[in-house]
């Protein structure tokens, strides 16, 4: 059995990830090669990915004869490494794999390999680490995206927390971070997911302006993902707030699709 040339990392965070890989060719039928079948291939669907739940969901573009899981640590650490027989599943068929780690460490890197009826394998890899970095919030004048000069110290408190974290886990690649606003419900939702953009941007370019070196995009809910749900109109301050997320890969979010601007 040869091995598939290359990991194929998965693109995006709602795309399935995917790769595909060569096998042993089939042995030849009366001196003449016979075609070789379509490259296997294997997906993720990272909608599935459930990382307390210790599982992923995995199918296969032929039948699935084993899956087999390696589960990485943001430490470099394996945490898990299994196999699942599926007996000949048919393709396509959801295929649940589940993994036991060995600790409880943040999991960085899961690697998937399938393998088909065929002698055929292939492999993926997603990188679901994210951390969400506590920080005091910035409290901005009423319809204002302007950071005011006390407010200063809260972002400055925050990118000491930032540049903390991304020291310690440069090893996992490509870092970004990702701010996400969001708003109360007093006012119109297309006002508020306006104002919710609009500050985020604002934050992402003060990092930016005070030399953070990483990726910075931000996205804007407005008031579609509350903290603490209440009636339209009411005035909660805990609702208006700003998520920092740091992520090898763009986060998920309460609200789905994303779309996230580059500054």
């Amino acid at each position: 059995m040869r091995h598939l040339p290359a990991l194929l990392l998965a693109a995006s965070l709602l795309a399935p990830a995917a790769a595909r890989g060569d096998g042993p060719a089939p042995a030849p039928a009366q001196g003449d090669k016979a075609p070789r079948p379509p490259a296997l291939e294997v997906t993720i669907d990272r909608s599935k990915v459930d990382l307390k739940g210790r599982q992923i969901e995995v199918k296969l573009s032929r039948a699935a004869a084993k899956v087999r899981i390696k589960v990485v640590g943001q430490s470099g650490a394996v945490l898990a490494e299994e196999e699942k027989p599926f007996g000949g599943a048919a393709a396509g068929t959801p295929l649940t794999v589940t993994w036991t780690p060995s600790s409880d460490e943040t999991v960085a890197r899961i690697e998937v390999y399938g393998h088909d009826t065929q002698g055929y394998w292939a492999g993926v890899a997603i990188l679901p680490w994210n951390v969400s970095i506590p920080h005091e919030e910035v409290q901005f004048e009423t319809n204002s995206d302007v950071i005011r000069a006390p407010e200063v110290p809260k972002l400055e408190a925050s990118l000491q927390k930032i540049s903390e974290v991304v020291a310690k886990t440069s090893e996992l690649g490509k870092i970004t971070l990702f701010i996400v606003g969001h708003t109360d419900t007093v006012g119109s939702e297309e006002h508020n997911l306006a104002l919710s953009r609009r500050r985020a941007r604002a934050i992402a370019a003060w990092f930016k302006g005070r030399g953070l070196k990483l990726p910075v995009a931000f996205e804007g809910l407005g008031e579609s993902a509350p903290l603490v749900k209440t009636a339209d109109q009411v005035d909660e301050p805990r609702n208006r707030r700003v998520d920092y997320i740091l992520s090898v890969e763009p986060p998920r979010l309460p609200s789905g699709e994303a779309s996230w601007k580059a500054l």
